[in-house]
């Protein structure tokens, strides 16, 4: 005898609580030889939650103009710098029932990596540079984004040590010293000069520019990403620098 299918309730779309989701964006830059984040500060208004706070700027995603997290990411970015990244990426997803006090929530958190601007922000006086200490800032920060401020800011250093990722904090054309600055900020360590050049340049990371920047000594040769869109890994991490002691 043949066997009826079950029969199958009809999907109920409407009958599912709907949790609320957003992306949130770590922006990174370099200014005045400190690596610095952007925040913004949230509505003063006691109907808002964590009134007044500092906050990493995001928002929710917008079904109608985003096509992915990533769009959403890129849309956030743009309406908070006015500029576009060289570098994005996801550091993961955070959500649970007290994220927010309006309802269950996740959001799904990049980090983005920008040179330093050269006009002040678009927009508004509500964001800021602050810069970064360890892995945190020292202002009390809205939600749960201190912690997520302190996973993207892992994420960052773990990967400066074995990739190219610093030179996207930098403009297109940069002395040797610019760029090993720029890991020794983000690293908030010193490292080794003559074996960051060999690798540099046994990675094929970068290619001369038919340019030189003059400076108090002899003129300084200006280089540029020689694949700018691909992320350069090298074989194991930077050494620290040698101590006059060792």
């Amino acid at each position: 005898m043949k066997q009826k299918s079950p029969v199958v309730a009809p999907f109920n779309l409407q009958a599912i609580e709907r949790p609320l989701v957003s992306v949130d964006v770590v922006i990174f830059t370099v200014l005045e030889g400190a690596l610095h984040v952007l925040l913004v500060k949230r509505p003063d208004d006691p109907r808002e939650p964590c009134p007044g706070m500092w906050a990493l700027p995001g928002g929710f995603v917008d079904v109608e103009k985003d096509a992915d997290l990533e769009s959403c990411a890129l849309r956030k970015l743009q309406q908070k710098t006015g500029v576009k990244t060289p570098y994005l990426e996801q550091v993961g997803s955070w959500g649970g029932s007290k994220r927010d006090p309006r309802a269950w929530s996740a959001t799904h958190v990049y980090f983005a990596l920008i040179p330093a601007p050269e006009s002040l922000l678009q927009g508004s006086n509500d964001a800021t540079w602050f810069p970064v200490e360890g892995q945190r800032v020292r202002v009390k920060l809205a939600f749960d984004h201190a912690m997520l401020l302190e996973a993207a800011v892992q994420r960052l250093r773990n990967k400066v040590e074995y990739t190219s990722l610093p030179a996207y904090l930098l403009p297109q054309e940069f002395t040797l010293s610019d760029l090993q600055r720029m890991y020794e900020v983000v690293l908030e360590r010193p490292i080794e000069k003559s074996a960051f050049r060999t690798r540099v340049f046994a990675a094929g990371l970068v290619e001369e520019v038919d340019k030189v920047r003059a400076g108090p000594n002899r003129p300084a040769q200006l280089y540029r990403l020689a694949h700018p869109r691909e992320i350069v890994y090298f074989p194991r991490t930077f050494s620290p620098r040698k101590s006059a002691e060792d």
